[in-house]
């Protein structure tokens, strides 16, 4: 860049710190030459002075004098790093179920971590990098799923529609309806999981228990099911909501009331008589099925429903069930 550019703050850009707002438009700068050319007045905001913690408003104006560094691409050198990004950016694709210029929606499948942790070194925030915008901004996870658990995945693909949808999500303004294969048959066929849960440090990761009110860690958990069809008396198909959003919520929920999630390998503690049906692959029987949540730009609701992964295809095949039976209209 050889000229002085005048750049026009966007929207979704909205109370972004004048720093992170070259971050994200020209990464190749550095904090130091950012801050010289802030005390010499080469960069300014709206003709005038400003500091590198100056908050930004959409319609201003950013003074952007020759710096020496490309602005944000994604036209760059092919290296193992962009062979694994397109890797990732095919894989997400085939993940992406509804789109629009605020929010990605995506089916992730069973067994893909959505961030990083020990021992994990592929997930969904990191492939999320071989999506960045022409502007260098990275599209923003807003909730999180467990590793083995599939299904809807909503993402925020600008800083404004991560804000909004964080929002949602903790303020409960969203819908989520989750399917299940549990062992055994739920009595009565609906109703309501109440209890506190408190997380604990394990060899194999977290583990969350039932606790008591006012014990230390204990937060309140609620859920609600409904049995939409089973297996005599041995398997029953649940359809699951979380009104909280606790770790492992409603997989230890069906485990206290006595009928614990298929394939789960933390909560599913059966007895010595318990066979594993055959044709039933040993893996975590739940998926996020629908998700209903006001779109960041108030625009109305996105309803988007995914798939069933292919091991609870096949489960559903063996069983005879019929997904129309699930209600999503």
């Amino acid at each position: 860049m050889a000229t002085v550019e005048q750049v026009t703050v966007q929207g979704d850009e909205a109370g972004m710190r004048l720093d992170r707002w070259f971050k994200v438009h020209y990464p190749g700068l550095g904090f130091g030459p950012l801050q010289k050319l802030l005390r010499s007045g080469q960069v300014r905001v709206d003709g005038g002075r400003v500091k590198t913690d100056t908050r930004l408003a959409p319609g201003q104006v950013v003074r952007v004098p020759p710096l020496g560094v490309d602005a944000a691409r994604n036209n760059v050198p092919l290296t193992a790093n962009t062979i694994r990004d397109r890797h990732d950016a095919d894989v997400l694709a085939r993940m992406l179920v509804y789109e629009d210029d605020k929010v990605f929606v995506f089916n992730k499948p069973s067994g893909l971590a959505v961030q990083g942790g020990s021992g994990v070194s592929r997930h969904v925030d990191k492939m999320l990098e071989a999506w960045r915008s022409k502007r260098g901004e990275k599209p923003r996870l807003v909730h999180r799923l467990d590793r083995d658990t599939s299904g809807i995945l909503v993402v925020a693909r600008t800083r404004g529609a991560a804000v909004a949808l964080t929002k949602a999500f903790r303020e409960r303004d969203t819908q989520k309806t989750y399917w299940a294969l549990v062992k055994g048959v739920p009595a009565p066929h609906e109703g309501r999981i109440s209890t506190y849960l408190v997380k604990e440090q394990t060899p194999d990761g977290d583990r969350m228990r039932i606790g008591r009110h006012g014990e230390d860690g204990a937060d309140h958990a609620l859920s609600h099911y409904r049995v939409i069809d089973q297996v005599a008396q041995r398997f029953a198909w649940l359809e699951m909501e979380p009104y909280t959003g606790r770790t492992h919520q409603l997989r230890v929920h069906a485990a206290h009331i006595g009928h614990p999630i298929l394939g789960d390998p933390k909560y599913f503690e059966a007895d010595t008589n318990f066979d594993f049906p055959g044709g039933v692959q040993n893996r975590l029987h739940l998926h996020a099925r629908r998700i209903r949540i006001p779109h960041p730009d108030g625009s109305g609701i996105i309803d988007q429903v995914a798939p069933l992964p292919p091991h609870m295809v096949q489960t559903w095949n063996l069983f005879g069930f019929d997904e129309n039976e699930g209600g999503d209209e």
